[in-house]
C-alpha cells in the first residue's frame, strides 16, 4: 500500500503540477491518470472528486465503484482507495485538503459532521445538470481565489466556497435519498428481515446485540449511509430501529412465559441488565418489571 503523507506526493503520482499551496491543491481531471499499475493508497488528507469514469478501475475498499453511476465521493484522511488506469467520461475536478488548512475556521470541526465522507464508492453522489452547474461554479470560485496571489483574505474566501460545496452535497443526498425511497423501502424490508433472522436464531446469546456495522455488512452498506437513509424514510437511525425491534421483542418475551428480567436481557444479548432495564424504561416509558406487571393485574 502507498501511503501519501503530503499532498504534493499524490498530485505528482497522479500527474498534476506541484500544488501552489502545501496545504490545498485543486486540479482538472480530462484525461487518464497517471496511476496506470494498480495502486492501493491513502493519504493525510481529504479528497473530493466530481468525475465521471470511462475506463479503469477504482475500488474503495472491498467495493468496485460503478462506471455508470455517481459523479461525487468524498473521502477522510486515511481511508483505502485503489486505482488503476482510469479515464474520464467528461470533465471533472478533485480537491485534496490537507486537515491543517481548516485551522481557525469552523469548517475544522464541522467537515467531520458530514456523514457522507464515511459512505462507500458506490454509495456515491448522483448529481443532475442543474446540481452539477452548482458544483462546478463553486468549484470555479475556489480554482479563481486560488490562484491569485494569495493575501489574508485568501483563505476564508477558498474555504467559504468549500463550505457551501459541502452543504450542497448534504442537501443533494438527502435529494437522492427521497428520489430513491423504493429502494430505501426496500432496505428497510432487508433490514427488518436481518434483524428478525438474528434474533430468531438466537444470535444474540451468542454474539450479543446486533450492532450498525453488523447490519450495514448484511446489506452490503456503509454504516453510515445505512443510517442516513433508514433516517430520510423512517425518521430514526440504524440504532434507534435496532433498539425498537429488541424492546418490542423484550415486551413479547416478558408476557409470555416466566422468565425473570435478566434472563431476558441475556437472551436479548445485553451483557449488563440494568442497561437493559434502562433502554427500556427510555422507550416504553416504565421498567420491564413494571410493564410486566401492569399486564398481569
Amino acid at each position: 500500500m502507498v501511503h501519501f503523507k503530503t499532498i504534493a506526493e499524490l498530485d505528482k503520482a497522479d500527474g498534476f503540477p506541484p500544488p501552489e499551496h502545501p496545504l490545498i491543491s485543486l486540479n482538472m481531471l480530462d484525461g487518464p491518470t497517471a496511476l496506470k499499475k494498480p495502486v492501493e493508497l491513502t493519504a493525510d488528507f481529504y479528497i473530493i472528486c466530481f468525475k465521471k469514469v470511462k475506463s479503469g478501475e477504482l475500488w474503495y475498499g472491498k467495493t468496485k465503484y460503478d462506471h455508470n453511476t455517481g459523479h461525487m465521493f468524498f473521502m477522510r484522511p486515511r481511508q483505502v482507495l485503489v486505482v488503476r488506469d482510469l479515464q474520464y467520461a467528461e470533465k471533472g475536478f478533485v480537491v485534496h485538503l490537507h486537515e491543517d488548512f481548516l485551522m481557525g475556521h469552523p469548517l475544522f470541526s464541522e467537515i467531520k459532521k458530514f456523514n457522507f465522507f464515511d459512505y462507500e464508492i458506490h454509495e456515491a453522489l448522483h448529481l443532475s445538470p442543474r446540481e452539477k452547474e452548482i458544483m462546478w461554479s463553486l468549484y470555479h470560485k475556489m480554482e479563481t481565489e486560488y490562484h491569485n496571489n494569495p493575501d489574508e483574505f485568501s483563505k476564508p474566501i477558498i474555504l467559504s466556497h468549500l463550505d457551501s460545496m459541502l452543504k450542497y452535497a448534504q442537501r443533494f443526498y438527502k435529494r437522492q435519498f427521497i428520489d430513491r425511497k423504493p429502494l430505501s423501502g426496500v432496505t428497510l424490508t432487508k433490514f427488518n428481515e436481518c434483524l428478525s433472522a438474528y434474533v430468531e436464531k438466537r444470535e444474540t446469546e451468542e454474539k450479543g446485540l446486533p450492532t450498525v456495522n453488523y447490519m450495514a455488512s448484511q446489506l452490503h452498506l456503509s454504516p453510515k449511509y445505512l443510517s442516513d437513509l433508514l433516517k430520510q424514510e423512517t425518521g430514526k437511525t440504524a440504532l434507534e430501529l435496532i433498539h425498537l425491534y429488541i424492546i418490542s421483542e423484550a415486551k413479547n418475551m416478558l408476557v409470555v412465559g416466566d422468565r425473570s428480567v435478566s434472563e431476558i436481557a441475556y437472551q436479548l444479548g445485553f451483557e449488563n441488565p440494568p442497561y437493559f432495564s434502562r433502554l427500556f424504561k427510555k422507550e416504553v416509558g416504565m421498567s420491564p418489571r413494571e410493564y410486566k406487571n401492569q399486564l398481569l393485574s
